[in-house]
């Protein structure tokens, strides 16, 4: 993108970028697709071999030819490619000191036998998805109150008479019994302010030419908003949002949500066709109480 850093730059898959232009209603408009793919460098070719897997593998339908054709996610495929607003709204919260931690640790755990591999598999995904971290095998910790998540998602699996969960104060893990050490050892932390630092590096570029003054087109306000979106993703998806108390300071997570709110407002302003508002739609007034 004309005026953007080669070290700001966003590598998004193919992929990536049908399922972030998907609209309100579950559809893709193919037409936008091969234009966006464009401005990010992709072919034609590129696009088709990945609309094609796509209906392969039985996520979306295709309606229509070429660029005039529809593309409709399916119903897995929305309830998978909805971002959880609630995790969102809880970064944010712990940003503005509205969600203290109680200092309490909760943990959970499951033996499932081989018979049902993949219900354990699933559970155990969603776990480390909701920011658990594994102390022994079947046993896992959060700093987080997930006790109503671990037993709705135990219930749709058909698992819960093998799960336990428990709270408690008093954690140790061999000599260590310090909340902040403790949240040091059991996550990585430096991966995951690794990833808000390259978010940074993505966002300031594209907040300073949003500010600059210059008018944009709808496409290369799509594109901007593309890939701050996956940028965010890729930031926040394996971040456990542990609470402030447990973190280093400064923590760049807080500063890149920060700047985030800010570009995607001044993104917004400059929108005069809404064609970005469906890339922040759930994320709307997230970052205000």
């Amino acid at each position: 993108m004309p005026g953007t850093p080669d070290t700001a730059r966003v590598e998004i898959p193919t992929r990536t970028l049908v399922h972030a232009l998907v609209h309100g209603d579950g559809s893709v408009d193919t037409g936008e697709l091969y234009t966006v793919a464009g401005a990010l460098g992709m072919s034609d070719q590129q696009v088709r071999l990945c609309v094609k897997r796509l209906v392969a593998e039985g996520r979306f339908t295709h309606e229509g030819r070429g660029r005039k054709a529809v593309l409709r996610a399916t119903e897995d495929a929305r309830r998978t490619l909805e971002p959880n607003v609630e995790f969102v709204r809880h970064a944010f919260r712990q940003d503005r000191g509205e969600a203290p931690w109680d200092g309490a640790w909760r943990l959970v755990a499951f033996a499932i036998p081989e018979s049902a591999r993949s219900a354990r598999d699933a559970l155990r995904d969603t776990i480390v998805w909701l920011g658990g971290a594994a102390l022994h095998g079947g046993l896992y910790a959060c700093a987080n109150d997930w006790t109503e998540l671990i037993s709705a998602e135990a219930h749709r699996l058909g698992v819960s008479a093998a799960v336990t969960q428990l709270t408690s104060r008093d954690l140790r893990i061999g000599a260590i019994d310090q909340p902040r050490a403790l949240a040091a050892k059991l996550w990585p932390l430096d991966e995951i302010a690794g990833r808000y630092a390259r978010l940074l590096e993505v966002v300031r570029p594209r907040l300073t030419r949003l500010e600059s003054g210059t008018d944009f087109t709808d496409v290369e306000l799509l594109t901007i908003g593309v890939e701050l979106g996956v940028e965010f993703s890729r930031a926040i998806e394996p971040d456990p949002l542990l609470p402030p108390e447990l973190l280093p300071t400064p923590w760049p997570g807080r500063q890149a949500r920060a700047l985030l709110t800010r570009t995607w407002s001044t993104l917004s302003k400059q929108d005069r066709t809404n064609t970005t508002n469906r890339l922040y739609r759930l994320y709307e007034n997230l970052s205000h109480p």
